[in-house]
């Protein structure tokens, strides 16, 4: 290997994924490079460029969508590792989101919003959309709930996932009629955010009302499609970077002899961004609707459970006991959980000290906060930021699995 490795890219930039991934690659070789880096535009569904049968590098670094491809990487005979995950019988060095993780977080969003209804849309016979769509229904069910997942014809079934895309633009009447028929409000979880706009227009085609009948999440947070979404979709945020990362590290060892990993290594997603997708409180009872739209507008403000009951015609036994069985827990609880949210963020996103954080979290004092934090996030704040800040700045090296993001919940 020479001084300088020469390293080739095979990651599409076109979408938010593979941005995220070359973002992370950068940081990596800025902190410990120098690498001269072959990037060149490239599909994620495209067959191998022909400047690789004779490329002569030291590297690989791809998105494996199909077989041509892997095997033209590993005729090279270089080390290399794979994003994709799609080929996982050829047994490449992988790195990947954690699928479940991120299936679990949409469930948990839908859930927060009040949904007793749900259903999963993806791209059926697609290695991705098929995990994601077991973890979330299987989150379900342990939560008490039935998931009712898209099953579209078999001749639409399988294949890459560009040609799913494109053919869930020309059978959108099918996904809609799909659609028409759950059970009402329902939160639908996407697989990726290109679907979760599919759903969107199919639910503007036969006049569904996004969110109040149908909330959908998507997962990706590609910015330029959530956006561009009307209404703008809220979606699971994978830690790409992260990714990035970690492969650029599992690559310089492999490159220096070290062995691969035995399995796939997993990173979790950070989060939801939340968008209008999903801005509803779909409780069936306007009075706990008015109740958890109450605490989670003002919960950082030291509010207490008879404020909450103030705002509703409910007595506090009639609270709690909706709660519970909404929830399985109590009003307060709920207000503390908002509470310990809000400190993670601020944990996150700012250099705030304690006693700050505990003030805009609603906390009288930053010693009862973080004995709070720490009995329901089972860690200190202060070890909740350095973790953050590992994960944010300078990320782990390749081969190691985290089981919670930075800023996940």
């Amino acid at each position: 290997m020479q001084d300088r490795p020469q390293i080739a890219l095979l990651i599409e930039s076109s979408r938010g994924y593979g941005r995220g991934l070359l973002h992370g690659i950068a940081d990596y070789v800025r902190a410990h490079g120098p690498w001269s880096v072959y990037l060149q535009r490239h599909s994620l569904y495209g067959l191998p460029p022909r400047w690789l049968r004779s490329w002569k590098g030291d590297g690989v670094i791809a998105r494996v969508e199909n077989e041509p491809l892997a095997r033209a990487i590993t005729a090279r005979a270089v080390p290399f590792v794979d994003l994709r995950g799609r080929l996982l019988h050829m047994r490449m060095p992988t790195i990947l989101t954690d699928d479940a993780a991120g299936a679990r977080l949409a469930a948990e969003h839908l859930l927060e919003r009040g949904f007793r209804h749900f259903a999963f849309c993806g791209f059926v016979g697609v290695t991705y959309s098929d995990v994601r769509a077991r973890a979330f229904s299987k989150f379900l069910q342990g939560a008490g709930h039935d998931c009712n997942s898209y099953l579209p014809p078999a001749r639409w079934r399988g294949g890459d996932t560009e040609k799913m895309e494109e053919l869930g633009l020309v059978y959108e009447r099918h996904l809609a009629d799909w659609l028409v028929s759950l059970p009402k409000p329902v939160g639908v979880m996407a697989c990726n955010d290109a679907r979760g706009q599919q759903v969107l227009h199919a639910c503007r085609d036969v006049g569904i009302a996004v969110p109040q009948e149908l909330a959908v999440i998507g997962v990706d947070n590609d910015d330029v499609i959530c956006e561009l979404c009307d209404p703008p979709l809220s979606s699971v945020v994978p830690n790409t970077r992260m990714i990035g990362f970690q492969a650029a590290a599992l690559l310089q060892r492999l490159m220096t002899g070290a062995p691969p990993p035995e399995e796939p290594v997993v990173v979790p997603p950070l989060g939801v961004v939340a968008r209008r997708s999903t801005d509803i409180l779909a409780f069936e009872d306007g009075s706990i609707a008015a109740a958890v739209r109450y605490i989670r507008e003002h919960a950082c403000e030291g509010i207490t459970v008879e404020d909450v009951l103030t705002q509703v015609p409910l007595s506090a036994c009639a609270l709690e006991r909706h709660f519970h069985r909404i929830f399985g827990h109590t009003p307060k609880a709920e207000i503390v959980r908002v509470q310990v949210e809000r400190v993670k963020q601020l944990l996150c996103e700012t250099k705030l000290s304690l006693k700050e954080i505990s003030q805009k979290a609603g906390f009288r004092h930053p010693e009862y906060m973080s004995v709070v934090f720490k009995e329901k996030a089972g860690q200190t704040p202060g070890q909740f930021r350095s973790v953050a800040q590992l994960n944010m700045q300078s990320p782990r090296g390749a081969g190691e699995s985290t089981r919670s993001g930075p800023c996940a919940g």
